[in-house]
C-alpha cells in the first residue's frame, strides 16, 4: 500500500537550516513525482515545492525559491527538502503528498493528490 513519512522537522533559529525528509513505500519515486506542501496555524495549505520522477526537474513558491532545495534519492525511496536561511514566516507543518504521476504540472493544487504523509512540524523562533 501507498504510505509516506515526513521526518526531520524541529525548531530551528531564524536564520538557520533544516532538511525534512519523505520516506515512501508501495511505488517507485523512479515514476513519481513528489510535492511538498505547508500549513500554517489558520492559514491554507500551500504548495512549496515539486520534483519530477522522470529528469528530476524541481518546482518552487517564490516565497521559498533561492532559500529551499527539494531532491531525491531514488535507492532510497526518500525526498528532501533541504531549508534554509529559514524565516519565521515558513513555521508551518510541512507534508509531502503524490498523485503517483509523473508530472509536477499544477503541483500546488493540493486537490490532485490522493496520497499525503501525516506531516512534520518545523518552528522557526528564537
Amino acid at each position: 500500500q501507498v504510505q509516506l513519512v515526513e521526518s526531520g522537522g524541529g525548531l530551528v533559529q531564524p536564520g538557520g537550516s533544516l532538511r525534512v525528509s519523505c520516506a515512501v513505500s508501495g511505488f517507485t519515486l523512479d515514476y513519481a513525482a513528489i510535492a511538498w506542501f505547508r500549513q500554517a496555524p489558520g492559514k491554507e495549505r500551500e504548495g512549496v515545492s515539486c520534483i519530477t520522477s522522470s529528469d528530476g526537474s524541481t518546482y518552487y513558491a517564490d516565497s521559498v525559491k533561492g532559500r529551499f532545495s527539494i531532491s531525491r534519492d531514488n535507492a532510497k525511496n526518500t525526498v528532501y527538502l533541504q531549508m534554509n536561511s529559514l524565516k519565521p514566516e515558513d513555521t508551518a507543518v510541512y507534508y509531502c503528498a503524490t498523485d503517483l504521476g509523473p508530472s509536477c504540472e499544477d503541483y500546488g493544487l493540493e486537490g490532485l493528490y490522493d496520497y499525503w504523509g501525516q506531516g512534520t512540524q518545523v518552528t522557526v523562533s528564537s
